[in-house]
């Protein structure tokens, strides 16, 4: 390596200035071997494919930054560098990366195709691609362009387009691929398991999916908020809900169909039982008051609903209580041999908040007063969340129980409150419009 930099370096001081960097710039030697490290997903031959180089050619400074580059914008690494040795022979290549995060794939509107075809055919045109990506990067528009090559093979003509979303069943990100364009219909909603079928409001909900625009996403919302609460209300606390299946309706030997027969598989899992809780953090209420806040017994059903309500309840109370920032970490337990569910609940009870100032705007100062008189938590009281709430209820529309014959007009009130971390006093503003 060095007898190499200095027959480049004696050569170059042959040259004028520019032209020795030009020279530098130019010099080219082949491509021995393409190496990789730092990368625990990617192997060797994908990456030097997605860099564009090929062991063989001729290669120089400009072309091993270019190929950095490239492998940089994909998205799929948040740090490359490269470094090389020289021989007689030519040059040995080291790309030195960092894997960045990725997401799952998810294909929305596609039915054409299986999850598997797609993926096994973005495989096979794309680098990299492993049934993950990166929330940006060329490797998006790779993606892209390949599902759109793939459509036509089913007849599909339609543009496709990504995003980054939530997966509604986890929460957690995904890079959802859909098309544009595709005239596709649910003609019909059916269910894997009978409870989904009988439940009257699941019934009433359904135009929210039938006679629309099919979208995966929008099946698995359904599942989440409308099919979901059946199951844990009757103690299916581990219910599951596989990708939708769809099958096309219509002449297969016709035009292509747009009707679409969506059924979403559900697997209940057992009924589990309730066990209890042990709470840990709490002083201003014991346990036989948190208890009753859950309103279930020992052995009953354990109600999935109701138990996640009853941490809500809770925290409401503490509120009712002058303790505004009170959470609750519930922590949850099963087993499976005695079909019983228990949870661990800490609490944060938070500081002690009292009445601070009461701020109206919005009104004249007959209404203002009359709004102050109607008001009964006085400066420094223990802040009651309840009773605010219950307030603030009450004067969304002009009331004679509070401002009496006084001619007032107004269509909405905004309103917060607003805690003080430093003085535990808690201010309630009126805004009249």
């Amino acid at each position: 390596m060095i007898f190499v930099v200095l027959v480049a370096a004696l050569a170059a001081a042959l040259l004028p200035p520019a032209r020795a960097q030009q020279a530098a710039a130019e010099q080219t030697s082949k491509l021995l071997s393409i190496t990789v490290s730092g990368t625990k997903r990617y192997p060797t031959d994908q990456i030097a494919a997605a860099s564009g180089l090929t062991v063989g050619q001729q290669i120089g400074r400009n072309e091993l930054q270019a190929a950095a580059d490239q492998l940089s914008e994909l998205g799929t690494f948040s740090q490359v560098n490269y470094r090389f040795k020289t021989s007689p022979g030519g040059v040995a290549l080291e790309f030195v990366v960092q894997d960045a995060p990725s997401d799952a794939v998810e294909y929305d509107n596609i039915p054409w195709f299986t999850d598997d075809e797609i993926t096994a055919a973005l495989e096979k045109s794309v680098p990299l691609f492993d049934g993950t990506a990166p929330e940006g990067g060329t490797i998006l528009d790779q993606l892209n362009a390949a599902l759109q090559a793939l459509l036509p093979t089913r007849g599909v003509q339609a543009a496709v387009e990504h995003d980054l979303a939530s997966d509604p069943l986890t929460d957690t990100k995904i890079v959802e691929f859909h098309i544009d364009g595709a005239d596709l219909k649910v003609a019909s909603l059916l269910f894997g398991d009978p409870a989904a079928s009988a439940d009257a409001h699941v019934h009433q909900s359904m135009s929210d999916i039938v006679g629309k625009p099919y979208s995966r996403m929008t099946a698995e919302l359904f599942e989440l908020e409308q099919v979901r609460p059946v199951y844990l209300a009757t103690g299916h606390l581990r219910v599951k809900f596989a990708a939708p299946v769809v099958k096309f309706q219509g002449d297969p030997n016709g035009p292509a169909p747009t009707s679409l027969i969506v059924t979403l598989p559900i697997d209940p899992g057992a009924v589990y039982h309730f066990s209890g809780v042990q709470w840990n953090g709490n002083t201003m209420m014991d346990a036989i008051a948190l208890n009753a806040l859950i309103g279930i017994k020992s052995g009953d059903v354990a109600d999935g609903m109701q138990i996640a309500n009853a941490w809500n309840k809770i925290e409401r109370a503490y509120g009712q209580k002058g303790h505004l920032d009170a959470k609750l970490t519930p922590q949850q337990t099963i087993d499976d041999a005695s079909g019983g569910v228990s949870y661990d609940v800490s609490i944060d009870e938070g500081p002690l908040y009292r009445m601070g100032d009461l701020v109206i705007t919005g009104l004249s100062l007959d209404g203002e007063t009359r709004v102050r008189s109607a008001f009964h938590l006085s400066p420094a009281q223990i802040f009651d969340q309840a009773y605010v709430d219950q307030f603030i209820e009450k004067l969304q529309k002009p009331t004679a129980d509070i401002f009496g014959n006084l001619p007032i007009h107004y269509t909405a009130v905004g309103s917060w409150v607003r805690p003080n971390s430093d003085t535990h006093l808690a201010d309630v503003l009126l805004d009249f419009k």
